[in-house]
């Protein structure tokens, strides 16, 4: 036996759940693809509950104060601000920097490979690597990403991810920096007719805009449809833009025997509530503590509980996103019922 967990998948909640199983008493290793510096299309901003589970692993990623969230289309405006204090805007390669001197300090490894097969028996699972090494652990967790390979190896896909699932189509995602000073301590949701764009303060010269859309197109056409928003970056300097998707991911269960699933690879709806972070490493935590209980057969329900908020709040905003009349009115809607709002805003920063 290599180690008691064996994670596939060196971002952010695949670390997290590794350290969380060392401080735990496990031993614990992390097989990742990429290289240093890890970066991914992503909106950079972690809910207060995400902030409060990194503080209590000794980690305090530079960034940004988030105070709130504040939608908007046009002229029309809601804002509701966090009450158990701030989020942070953090960018990617500054939070993973952050989590890998975390790792080597707690004498977590991380070891580049790439999975190509996973042989899972009744008291271990063997992860065989592409460059023909070998490891076995107790259990593995599948932590990398949407398009997991660890979901896919291990049968707890649910198929083609292009299909059309009921209830919602395929999204993507594509983010950009701007270099140009926050003008905000809120996350700006700008809505337009099919897009959303998500404006995140992540250092005090820089913003992440990240555009949610069923429409695939070139950034600089997608942020064409927030009128308001481009002109107030239209003279900054712009970084590459990242794109990820499609972003509705379904899995068969998060769990199969020895091999669990965390994060995105464990399913994924959207990410227009901006929970994506703090709610897999509350995921990352049940899951250690089932595994420090010694059984997985408790995590499914465990995971269920941890994410029946985060699904009925993005899929009530999905639903109503996807039809024009409705889509129109959630601004309106918040900025009508502001007690509503600010409830909604404060269960998804409790994660």
């Amino acid at each position: 036996m290599s180690v008691d967990l064996l994670v596939v998948g060196g971002g952010p909640v695949g670390l997290v759940t590794a350290l969380l199983a060392s401080r735990a008493g496990l031993s614990a290793e992390v097989v990742e693809a990429r290289r240093p510096p890890i970066d991914k299309a992503c909106g950079e901003g972690l809910m207060p509950a995400g902030v409060a589970r990194l503080a209590a692993l000794g980690i305090d990623p530079p960034g940004m104060p988030i105070r709130g969230i504040r939608y908007q289309a046009g002229e029309q405006a809601a804002e509701a601000r966090f009450r158990g204090g701030p989020g942070r805007g953090v960018r990617r390669t500054v939070l993973m920097a952050e989590l890998d001197r975390a790792a080597s300090e707690h004498g977590v490894p991380v070891r580049r490979g790439t999975v190509v097969g996973v042989v899972a028996g009744p008291s271990a699972v063997t992860v065989h690597l592409r460059d023909g090494a070998a490891r076995t652990a107790a259990y593995v967790v599948g932590a990398d990403g949407l398009h997991s390979t660890l979901r896919r190896l291990s049968g707890l896909g649910s198929g083609d991810p292009r299909v059309r699932a009921a209830g919602g189509g395929r999204r993507w995602g594509v983010r950009q920096h701007f270099a140009v000073p926050p003008w905000s301590e809120l996350v700006e949701v700008h809505w337009a007719r099919h897009a959303e764009a998500y404006v995140t303060p992540v250092a005090n010269d820089l913003v992440g805009v990240a555009v949610l859309s069923a429409r695939r197109a070139p950034f600089a056409t997608q942020l064409a449809w927030f009128p308001e928003l481009r002109e107030r970056l239209v003279a900054a300097e712009a970084g590459r833009p990242r794109g990820a998707g499609p972003l509705r991911q379904r899995t068969l269960a998060r769990s199969r025997g020895r091999v669990a699933l965390v994060g995105d690879a464990a399913g994924y709806v959207d990410a227009l509530t901006g929970e994506g972070l703090s709610v897999g490493f509350a995921q990352a935590a049940e899951l250690v503590d089932a595994l420090r209980r010694g059984s997985l057969r408790d995590y499914e329900r465990r995971w269920r509980r941890v994410v029946r908020r985060s699904s009925l709040l993005t899929g009530g905003l999905l639903a109503a996103s996807r039809f024009p009349p409705s889509r129109r009115l959630i601004v309106p809607a918040a900025q009508r019922l502001p007690a509503v709002f600010g409830a909604l805003v404060n269960t998804a920063a409790r994660g």
